[in-house]
């Protein structure tokens, strides 16, 4: 097993609409999907699709959209096995409404009945061949947990920055690579107005590389003292839905393959952008084949 992963998964209920509504309105949808989704689980998702072995550690119940999720992990080839399933709860889900033109998406999600995993569940004694380790954050007690662990036994700890939540911070201390949205990046240093003044901001918290996706602007990235940038490839966007989440899933492929951050960068800018030209989350994730072509001449 190469690549660890916990945080969450869950079943995204996907509707298709001409224009975003207003308050009080109502609006017709012209098309529904249902496909799996969730930040750390569809990043594995990705790495299990270019060949990568992994495993992913959440907590999901037995109902209907468990088995989904299950179901789901199992037909992309990333082990369950160590997946805490609890009998009698209710398990996450997302409505994403998705605008027609232009694919942008907003997500209603519920976090579900079942017990989050804390840090009495966590153990990487299992995984002695693990390299790398992939935190989302939602379970922030777990999470931290494993990170130490992570560290304890050598791995390199990635986390997925998307959302600032109670204990992020101290999360982030305990990583080698943070790759934060806007979104996490504002309760703390306002306005990403000066990307290259925020990198500087977030790696005061302790990680040793930090990047900033910044949705259609593209990422940025500050490895030592240098500052990369990296373009959105043009794409007629589909769906944004799980976009950062394959970002950080083939960043992490770069990381196996030794790659510097600029080809780590450039490598999950172009994993993403495919990835938008589908609607969901995993759907339109590619293969290593995939991406290279698209890649080439670009």
């Amino acid at each position: 097993m190469q690549v660890v992963g916990l945080g969450q998964a869950c079943l995204d209920y996907l509707g298709i609409l001409r224009v975003y509504p207003e308050e009080d309105d109502k609006c017709e949808l012209m098309d529904l999907h249902v496909q799996c989704g969730g930040p750390a689980s569809t990043a594995l998702v990705t790495l299990s699709r270019l060949g990568i072995q992994t495993s992913f550690l959440g907590s999901i119940s037995d109902d209907p959209r468990g088995i989904e999720i299950v179901k789901g992990l199992k037909e992309e080839k990333v082990d369950s096995a160590f997946l805490k399933i609890t009998h009698g709860y209710t398990s996450q889900f997302a409505f994403i409404a998705i605008t027609e033109k232009g694919g942008n998406r907003t997500i209603f999600w519920h976090r579900g009945s079942v017990p989050h995993l804390r840090a009495g569940d966590v153990d990487l004694s299992p995984f002695s061949k693990a390299e790398i380790l992939h935190v989302d954050g939602l379970m922030i007690e777990a999470a931290q947990e494993a990170a130490r662990q992570a560290r304890n036994r050598g791995l390199t700890v990635v986390m997925d920055a998307g959302t600032m939540r109670e204990g992020s911070l101290e999360l982030a201390s305990l990583v080698d690579v943070l790759i934060a949205s806007e979104r996490f990046a504002e309760p703390f240093i306002g306005k990403v107005e000066a990307p290259e003044k925020a990198l500087e901001t977030l790696r005061q918290l302790g990680p040793k590389e930090v990047i900033l996706t910044l949705g259609s602007k593209g990422s940025i990235g500050l490895s030592g003292e240098e500052i990369i940038s990296q373009k959105a490839f043009p794409i007629n966007a589909v769906d944004t839905t799980g976009a950062g989440d394959v970002y950080h899933g083939a960043y992490i492929y770069g990381l196996l393959q030794g790659w510097d951050m600029p080809e780590c960068m450039r490598f999950a800018s172009a994993t993403s952008a495919i990835k938008c030209g589908e609607i969901g989350a995993r759907k339109g994730i590619p293969h290593l084949e995939e991406i290279r072509e698209f890649m080439t001449g670009k």
